[in-house]
C-alpha cells in the first residue's frame, strides 16, 4: 500500500513547538507579515532573522513525541512504500528515525542566499550581514518558504499523490495553500483519504474519514491499526 502524509503544526505541537494560532509563544510577539514574508525580509532582515535565531533554537532543544515515532515505525515496516510530506520546518520527523520526509516549507537548520540560492548548514545565530559560503553576498536567510512564495518540490508531491492508495493528513488546519487543496488532489485521483487532528478543521468534511483527539493518541492508534493489516 503507498501511503502519503501530510503532516503540519499539530504533530509537533506536543513536542512544545507551538504554531502560529497558539495564544502564546513566539508568534504572538512577532506580526505575520513582519517576520514570515518577503516583504517583511525586505524591510528589516534584522527582526526576521532575529525571529528565526528563537525559533531555530527552540526547535532543536525540541524531541519527537510518540506520533513522530509511531510514523518514523510505519516508514520502517513498509519500506518505500510511505512519504511524509511535512509543513513543519523542524527536523523531528528525522529525529524519530523517519527517512522519506519531504519538507515542502523548508527547514529551521537550513540557510539559502537570498541572491546565488546557495543553500548550506544554518548556524545557530544569523546576521544580516553574514556572507554567503559560495558567493560572498551579505543576503543570508532562512532555507524556509514564507508566505508569498512557492513551496518545494511540489511537482514529486503530487506525483505522489496521483500514485498513493491512502492520503492522511495529520496535524494541519487545512487552511493554507497549496496543501489545503492535497485532499481534493488526492480525491479527484480516487485515493482514499484520512484526517487525524486535534479537533475537526474545516476541510474534514472533505475526507473519507476524520479521528480527533491528540496526535500522540491518534496517530500511534493508526499506525497500529495499519501494521496489523
Amino acid at each position: 500500500m503507498r501511503v502519503v502524509i501530510l503532516t503540519g503544526a499539530g504533530i509537533s505541537a506536543e513536542s512544545g513547538l507551538g504554531t502560529f494560532r497558539d495564544e502564546d509563544g513566539l508568534w504572538t510577539r512577532y506580526p505575520l507579515e513582519e517576520v514570515a514574508t518577503p516583504q517583511g525580509w525586505a524591510r528589516d532582515p534584522a527582526r526576521v532573522l532575529e525571529f528565526y535565531n528563537a525559533r531555530r533554537a527552540q526547535a532543536a532543544a525540541a524531541r519527537p513525541n510518540a506520533a513522530h515515532a509511531a510514523l518514523a515505525r510505519l516508514e520502517a515496516r513498509l519500506d518505500g512504500q510511505v512519504l511524509i510530506v511535512t509543513q513543519n520546518v523542524d527536523a523531528l520527523h528525522e529525529a524519530a528515525g523517519a527517512r522519506n520526509v519531504i519538507h515542502m516549507h523548508g527547514r529551521l537548520d537550513g540557510a539559502l542566499c537570498a541572491i546565488c540560492d546557495h543553500r548550506w548548514p544554518a548556524p545557530g545565530t544569523m546576521a544580516p550581514a553574514d556572507p554567503c559560503p559560495s558567493c560572498g553576498a551579505p543576503a543570508t536567510r532562512p532555507d524556509v518558504v514564507w508566505f508569498g512564495e512557492m513551496p518545494y518540490r511540489m511537482d514529486e508531491i503530487l506525483m505522489a499523490l496521483g500514485q498513493a492508495d491512502l492520503f492522511v493528513s495529520i496535524g494541519t488546519s487545512g487552511e493554507v495553500y497549496p496543501a489545503a487543496g492535497f485532499v481534493e488532489e488526492a480525491a479527484a485521483q480516487g485515493v482514499r483519504t484520512l484526517e487525524l487532528n486535534l479537533e475537526a478543521s474545516r476541510g474534514s468534511r472533505l475526507f473519507d474519514e476524520a479521528r480527533q483527539g491528540p496526535a500522540t493518541r491518534i496517530v500511534p492508534e493508526w499506525v497500529a491499526e495499519m501494521l496489523a493489516l
